[in-house]
């Protein structure tokens, strides 16, 4: 009731004094007439909206009746205003039938502005407005107008204007042809208006019944579809904006000189984005193509490329302008000061002023480069100050009669926004945060862009609106900011996880596509090439019926033309496109909270390479299926090929990616708690491949280095050579990594461990006997009557298979893991070997083993095993039988528990070497066919025994076993194995 009792004495006010309204004179005063009548009209219209507004006073009075003992005075106006504004247009025609000369004048000066605005896109196109290259030699001109401020006033606002204004004093469209003119452009530009945000007013539907009751109905027939001149104009823009922010990005010093068309270019396309966005929300008819546009994404980077270039080269604007307002503005001022006939006191003293403070910068104009901050709003409250005065028809100085002065001060109030009001002057002509209003709308424009390839270059322009959300908010109104702050941080980071995801995937394909050829040139697909040119001729024999010749690798890079394109021609373009955008800004900032759009793909690639790796070894927990390292490891360079050629489109460090990710790998579990390569490979290696050797389907081959087959009824689903030779242990050490690797010994050290400590079982069962059996090795028959005595000797032998072969397989993996570190780093692995090798004998027993442990790491063999002794102490509480892999159990197992129970290594094994030879040359005496059964053989374990020992030499096992016997247990066993292979 207050707002519209103020509003309603200024207007009466404003006819007493018959003010002269004139946009193109005395703008601001015109300007702020025209928005004061429409936001009183758009108030009550939306008043008239509420539907229980009837209840909402009733409560309200009540709750004052309640707090104060009395109802509110004003509740009885209040009421009878809710019910006379129940058809709030035909209430405020009544009441405008006084202010009606007032507010035709202002809107018939529009006639100089408007339509100029509101062309079409072939008379901007042949005008080439806003081309700073159309004529070369006036390209250091300022831009200039008589009507500067005007040039670059919203079309939506003058169009509400002449609207509304039009509907409240309909009664000239009947006297005045101008007033006529501008109603039918208005009508033919827009079928809706905004009311406040995202609540519209359609303009046809309101206008039938103010038709009937003004009798004008010339205009029934007056508008048209407006869809396509709207839409050619944003195609014009579109290149328009284009070629203005290359030019300004290559000379940004012209932004001085031509910062009128900046702000004209950022004005027409924020009216054209927002009339397609409440056109296109609003409209009706189902034909639609006119009013949804894929390319506007493009308008919008083209508006925040030229809002970047007007931020980051302000200073030059400032310069610029500094310079033109003391050099020539106050100049010219000046002169027309003087010439003035009449000139009243209070008026003079005013025009005094602007010419001074402008004179006054011819000191300070080097000072801009020292951050000195200006402050011009004094001198523009001044030149409002003066409008009003000079515009009352009593006036001494009649503003009417000397229109030039008006055209200077509103050229001079421009140039002074260029000094002091730069970030103001983007939010008036380019502010777009009405898109938060309309979320829906937000998020269909952008997924149209991410659609669309030859758009997704433009898609930051949607996270960089979300900055623009804040300008919306109104310091009366503090609740909403949290509010719409977060509508805009949660926008901001759907879109750029979006865009991020939408450039994953596409980096995803490629990588698909290049492991795909890289798998093309394993060793495994020469095979058909090789069978080819073996049967080359015989295939020419039978012609057409042959296999077709396969392709070779490589033919997918040979281009018979230049319009052929690729799938991953396709890839590479849309992904160079997203980049770019990605890459646009280094970090954006909303509402106090900085996005970094490089960050979100950084952290997408990781989660997408991590589940790429584990997906690539192509496990299957059922079938026990698993890719061969060899070709996991081309798979994952392929992949790492391709991420690397990513830091080309967008500057991220993807070593870091890598070092994440592949460190991971390198542990039993990744940060989110899922199993990596390491955990995959080692439980197959130990569950699937060592197992299948204790059944006896495999065998190791210390010759051939790797785990073989075995000819079986149940042929295995694998090849375990393909698994295991020295080529599939490199290419698995290079995956795990010394890491991996040392987690993959651990497990195998702790199958060991619980062979261990079976074994511990079977000697507790058999200590008295060998007990005995250790004090009596010099007494054949004894030992003989002994032996018999001892129980569960095949379990003992078993197990002690069992770990000699996982022994075998580490020795494959450390040999591995060696080749490996000497290739990645060999000035490190020859420090620690030579650091190994140099240790004294006499060191103390823990430094020997923090000496073992390190070389351990690196896959160096070592006299003691630091992870089996680390195995067995937390115990404190070649052939088909893989026979031969005993003297690698025997060895190392003595070393470590020698080790843990503090006993001296090489004692105890020249003791077990007596007590074997012992035992051995009494078997030689046997005639018993059962008991010298396989004797050869066990004669050569005993030869191995000694070779894999660092601590017992040839030279002791001869003086307790004679060679001879060595020597022809050679001979027959080689006997023996050609007879079976005959």
């Amino acid at each position: 009731m207050e707002f519209k009792d103020h509003v309603c004495e200024l207007l009466n006010t404003i006819d007493a004094c018959q003010v002269f309204f004139d946009i193109t004179v005395n703008f601001d005063l015109t300007r702020n007439y025209l928005d004061l009548v429409v936001t009183y009209t758009t108030l009550m219209i939306i008043l008239s909206r509420i539907e229980e507004r009837k209840a909402i006073i009733g409560l309200y009075n009540y709750a004052h009746e309640m707090t104060h003992g009395a109802s509110d005075r004003e509740y009885p106006r209040l009421g009878q205003m809710i019910v006379d504004y129940e058809n709030p247009l035909k209430k405020m025609m009544e009441e405008f039938v006084p202010h009606g000369k007032s507010l035709s004048d202002a809107l018939i000066s529009l006639q100089m502005v408007y339509p100029r605005r509101n062309l079409s896109a072939d008379q901007w196109r042949n005008a080439q407005l806003l081309s700073l290259i159309s004529a070369p030699s006036t390209m250091l001109n300022p831009a200039q107008s008589d009507t500067m401020p005007c040039e670059y006033l919203s079309l939506d606002t003058m169009e509400k204007w002449i609207v509304f204004g039009f509907i409240l004093c309909h009664a000239v469209l009947n006297s005045d042809a101008a007033a006529l003119s501008l109603w039918k452009l208005a009508l033919q530009s827009s079928t809706c208006l905004c009311l406040f945000r995202d609540e519209v007013f359609h303009i046809h539907k309101a206008r039938r019944p103010v038709w009937i009751q003004t009798n004008t109905n010339k205009c029934s027939n007056v508008f048209s579809l407006q869809g396509s001149m709207h839409r050619e104009r944003r195609k014009f823009l579109r290149s328009a904006l284009k070629e203005l922010a290359t030019v300004l990005a290559d000379q940004p010093g012209l932004l001085g000189p031509k910062a009128l068309f900046v702000f004209m270019a950022l004005s027409f396309a924020r009216d054209e984005i927002i009339w397609l966005l409440r056109h296109a929300d609003n409209i009706q008819k189902k034909s639609t193509d006119d009013f949804i546009d894929k390319h506007i994404a493009e308008l919008i980077f083209y508006m925040e490329e030229l809002r970047a270039h007007v931020r980051k080269y302000g200073p030059v604007m400032q310069r610029y302008y500094v310079q033109y307002l003391s050099g020539f503005d106050a100049v010219v001022l000046n002169e027309l000061v003087q010439n003035l006939s009449v000139c009243p006191e209070d008026e003079s003293i005013i025009m005094s002023s602007f010419v001074n403070t402008m004179t006054s910068l011819s000191s300070t104009r080097g000072t801009v480069e020292d951050g000195e901050v200006f402050d011009f709003r004094g001198m523009r409250l001044d030149w409002f100050r003066l409008q009003a005065y000079t515009s009352v028809s009593k006036a001494s100085l009649g503003i009417a009669d000397h229109k030039e002065l008006g055209k200077m001060m509103n050229t001079i109030i421009f140039h002074t926004k260029m000094v002091d009001s730069l970030v103001e002057m983007l939010v008036e002509t380019s502010d777009l945060s009405i898109f938060c209003f309309y979320s829906r709308a937000f998020e269909k424009m952008f997924q149209q862009c991410l659609e669309l390839p030859s758009q997704s270059r433009h898609s930051i322009c949607f996270p960089l609106l979300c900055t623009h959300f804040m300008s919306c908010t109104h310091e009366l109104c503090p609740e909403e900011r949290h509010h719409i702050g977060d509508r805009s941080l949660s926008l901001c980071n759907m879109f750029l996880d979006e865009m991020a995801k939408q450039a994953r995937n596409l980096i995803t394909d490629i990588c698909t596509e290049q492991c795909t050829l890289s798998d093309q040139l394993l060793p495994k697909h020469c095979a058909k090439t090789i069978s080819q040119a073996v049967n080359k001729k015989s295939k020419k024999a039978t012609g057409k019926k042959g296999e077709p010749e396969r392709e070779k690798p490589g033919v997918e890079s040979m281009r018979k033309n230049r319009l052929l394109v690729t799938n991953l021609d396709k890839l590479h373009t849309a992904l160079s496109e997203l980049c770019f955008s990605i890459n646009y800004v280094p970090n954006l900032v909303v509402w106090e909270h900085t996005f970094t759009p490089r960050e979100y793909l950084t952290s997408h690639l990781e989660i997408r390479f991590t589940k790429s790796i584990v997906g690539m070894t192509m496990y299957n927990q059922a079938t026990q299926e698993i890719a061969k390292p060899s070709e996991l490891l081309t798979s994952v360079r392929a992949y790492m090929t391709v991420l690397q050629s990513i830091e080309n489109y967008v500057t991220i460090d993807i070593t870091r990616v890598f070092n994440n990710v592949l460190l991971q790998q390198t542990q039993h579990l990744d940060s989110h708690g899922e199993p990596t390569i390491t955990s995959l490979y080692t439980n197959w290696y130990l569950e699937t491949l060592l197992r299948q050797v204790s059944n006896g389907h495999i065998a190791y081959f210390p010759a051939m280095k790797a785990f073989v087959n075995l000819p079986t009824e149940n042929e295995l689903t694998f090849n375990a050579e393909e698994y295991s030779d020295i080529s599939e242990m490199r290419s698995l050490s290079e995956l795990l990594g010394p890491y991996g690797m040392k987690f993959l010994s651990e497990s195998l050290m702790w199958h060991i461990s619980s062979q261990v400590a079976e074994l511990k079982k079977l000697v507790v069962e058999n200590m008295e006997v060998l007990t005995q059996m250790r004090t009596s090795f010099d007494k054949p028959d004894h030992m003989a009557a002994l032996f018999k005595k001892l129980t569960s000797v095949d379990s003992v032998l078993k197990r002690m298979t069992i770990i000699g072969v996982i022994l075998s397989f580490r020795s494959l993996a450390q040999e591995a893991l060696r080749d490996v570190l000497s290739c990645h780093i060999p000035f490190l692995v020859s420090s620690v070997e030579d650091f190994k090798d140099h240790i004294p004998r006499e060191t103390d027993m823990k430094v020997a083993m923090n000496v073992y442990e390190l070389s351990s790491a690196a896959g160096l063999p070592c006299e003691i095993d630091p992870a089996l002794v680390v195995a067995l102490s937390s115990q404190k509480s070649g052939h088909c039988n893989n026979i031969h892999c005993l003297a690698k159990a025997i060895n190392q197992i003595a070393a470590a528990l020698f080790t843990i129970h503090k006993g001296s290594i090489e004692d105890r094994l020249k003791e077990f070497l007596a007590l074997a030879s012992s035992s051995l040359l009494k078997i030689g005496q046997e005639t018993d066919k059962m008991t010298t059964r396989n004797r050869e053989s066990v004669y050569l374990l005993l030869d191995m025994i000694v070779q894999e020992s660092p601590f017992l030499t040839m030279d002791l096992l001869e003086s307790c076993f004679p060679y001879v016997l060595l020597r022809n247990a050679y001979h027959a066993v080689y006997k023996q194995s050609i007879s079976a292979n005959a």
